[in-house]
């Protein structure tokens, strides 16, 4: 039996391919929600990008019949926009908010017996809120992952202290019959756990073998690997055959330091690079400051803050003066060999032969990921990394940002590895407050 899905404004904003995701069902988009779009489409943001492309999709259908009868779409799909906006009244709420109106409309057309209503919407209080009135309502997801089934990066197994010593020995072994991920770290260790007797390990999976680390015990602009799964990302960022990595964790395990530690080597020292570029996403934690003076780089000077502490610390572990190591930071920004970036300005170029860093990139939705990714050039790394558990868009959960999308989907190949850090070396307050708080 087919279904009716009703799609928020939020869900248009978050996927402007969602209208098209709902199979041969029937795709409702109320004409407030239109409305609401409106305000966004001159925006040059993410936002705005997306209302636009919205736009542009539904008015090609304008020549193919009456969108608020409906219009048959190429997947068998209706899509339809109503005009009616229904009195239902819905004790307790504002019917001025489009929000409500949305909701309205679902419980004109349930109530008028249009059969399996179904209202998609990001937002958790308008689900709410549906339940309350009896209206289904559902969080869009297909771009869902499962964050406690989430791929770690990291194989423990459990073998013979022969194969152990086979592996020392010839620097290799033949990948076992379990399914194991290109470049998936795996640590051997002795079935029997008499000898603790263990190994380290990564897949090749063009040998079909795994392999010993390489890089995982260098010291990088001063900073050494503190535990085991650091050992695993130096082995990733350091490896310029594996150009998309993504590092995973609480704060404090050291992401964005080994990420920009090896921008700086592989930049500045090997010179495989022309550049480093940093972004993140422009997302406050609490109350927004609203907008601030100033050129592009004075603007986005607050959200970079957490760069320059860490570029900061790199010139002290590194050895450097305090006046040698400002003298620095500014000689790698006045020269471009540092770019710190909005991620307004990276859509629709094309970036080559540059050390791509995006910090806390699981404020990013999957498409927004796809969009930064898409444009790494010819001889660029790209390093995102991010907390799935520390998620400031509203929109977004640990389930669906763009982060544990990319990492879900990318796990099979060649051209990517994955690591998730575990142990918080910052400080011993930072360590006992990502764990108690």
């Amino acid at each position: 039996m087919k279904k009716t899905f009703i799609l928020d404004t939020n869900v248009l904003l978050h996927n402007p391919e969602a209208v098209r995701m709902f199979e041969d069902n029937f795709v409702i988009i109320p004409v407030v929600a239109l409305e609401e779009l409106d305000k966004f489409k001159k925006l040059n943001d993410e936002k705005g990008k997306n209302a636009r492309a919205v736009s542009r999709f539904i008015d090609g259908f304008r020549g193919k019949g009456e969108l608020a009868k409906g219009v048959k779409m190429s997947n068998g799909g209706i899509l339809r926009i109503p005009i009616e906006i229904p009195d239902s009244k819905l004790d307790g709420l504002d019917q001025t908010r489009i929000d409500n109106q949305i909701l309205a409309l679902a419980l004109a057309l349930q109530q008028r017996g249009t059969d399996n209503i179904r209202l998609v919407t990001k937002d958790v209080n308008l689900r709410v809120k549906a339940d309350v009135f009896g209206v289904i309502a559902e969080d869009f997801e297909s771009h869902k992952v499962n964050i406690d089934e989430l791929y770690s990066g990291v194989k423990v197994i459990e073998t013979s202290v022969g194969i152990i010593d086979q592996f020392y020995a010839d620097k290799k072994i033949v990948l076992p019959e379990e399914e194991l991920h290109p470049n998936q770290f795996v640590i051997l260790k002795d079935l029997a756990g008499s000898s603790g007797r263990s190994a380290l390990g990564r897949v090749n999976r063009k040998e079909k073998n795994i392999v010993p680390l390489i890089n995982g015990e260098q010291e990088i602009w001063g900073v050494k690997a503190k535990n085991l799964r650091q050992k695993f990302a130096i082995e990733m960022l350091l490896d310029h055959d594996v150009p998309l990595v993504t590092m995973l964790g609480q704060a404090g395990t050291g992401k964005t330091l080994l990420a920009i530690a090896a921008a700086l080597r592989a930049t500045l020292d090997e010179r495989r690079y022309r550049r480093i570029l940093i972004s993140r996403p422009v997302i406050p934690l609490g109350r927004d400051i609203g907008y601030l003076p100033g050129t592009k780089e004075e603007k986005i000077a607050p959200w970079m803050q957490p760069i320059f502490d860490n570029l900061e610390f790199l010139m002290d572990q590194n050895g450097e003066a305090e006046e040698t190591g400002e003298g620095t930071l500014r000689y790698l920004n006045e020269t471009g060999k540092i770019i710190l970036e909005s991620l307004t300005y990276i859509r629709g170029r094309s970036i080559p032969k540059q050390f791509i860093i995006v910090d806390e990139a699981q404020n990013l939705t999957p498409h927004e990921v796809k969009t930064i990714v898409s444009r790494a050039g010819e001889g660029s790394k790209v390093v995102l990394t991010g907390d799935p558990y520390q998620i400031d868009n509203p929109y977004l959960d640990s389930n669906s940002n763009g982060l544990t999308y990319l990492v879900e989907h990318f796990k099979s190949q060649e051209l990517f590895g994955h690591i998730i850090l575990t142990k918080s070396e910052r400080s011993p307050l930072a360590a006992l407050a990502a764990e108690i708080l």
